[in-house]
């Protein structure tokens, strides 16, 4: 896993709940493309649809609240995101995010001073986050060794096959 994400931004409000990132009426869906063409419906139906591939969701307080519903983060993914900057995180969301591959990274207050559609590089070595219109850089909280390595694997899936030798779980 490359430790510098760059990607183009969307910003997204406070107390965003599973229900929003991916509501309920699509749980019986599986086709991961359509999982991710429903993903924040419930915040604005036009954000998948327009969403740059390999992009980041800023975010603002208690993003991932509400019910333990792995399809939020599942639905990021497939939308195309490649991390999720919020000033702060519900807790199972965010080991939710880390098991299924999608950079969860804390900086506080950052929702409110970038605008969507910038670009940002999020260094996870460094703990820093770039705006690139801007120059602007905010620190980040670093992600644990263990998150670290279940990310580098692209989920704890992929990494206990890897260390058990096995294809499919």
């Amino acid at each position: 896993m490359n430790t510098e994400i760059t990607g183009k931004i969307i910003v997204v409000g406070d107390n965003i709940d599973t229900d929003q990132i991916y509501p309920g009426r699509f749980l019986a869906i599986t086709d991961p493309k359509e999982i991710g063409s429903h993903c924040l419906c419930g915040v604005d139906e036009n954000i998948a649809p327009t969403f740059p591939q390999g992009g980041i969701v800023v975010a603002g307080r208690n993003f991932g609240c509400g019910s333990s519903r792995e399809h939020a983060p599942i639905a990021l993914l497939n939308m195309g995101a490649a991390a999720v900057i919020a000033d702060s995180f519900a807790r199972i969301f965010f080991r939710n995010a880390v098991n299924l591959g999608l950079v969860p990274v804390i900086s506080k207050g950052i929702s409110k001073k970038v605008k969507p559609g910038q670009t940002l590089t999020l260094d996870l070595e460094k703990g820093i986050v770039k705006v690139h219109e801007t120059g602007e850089v905010f620190e980040c909280e670093q992600l644990g060794d263990q998150a670290m390595k279940i990310l580098e694997a692209g989920g704890i899936k992929p990494m206990m096959r890897a260390r058990f030798g096995r294809k499919e779980a």
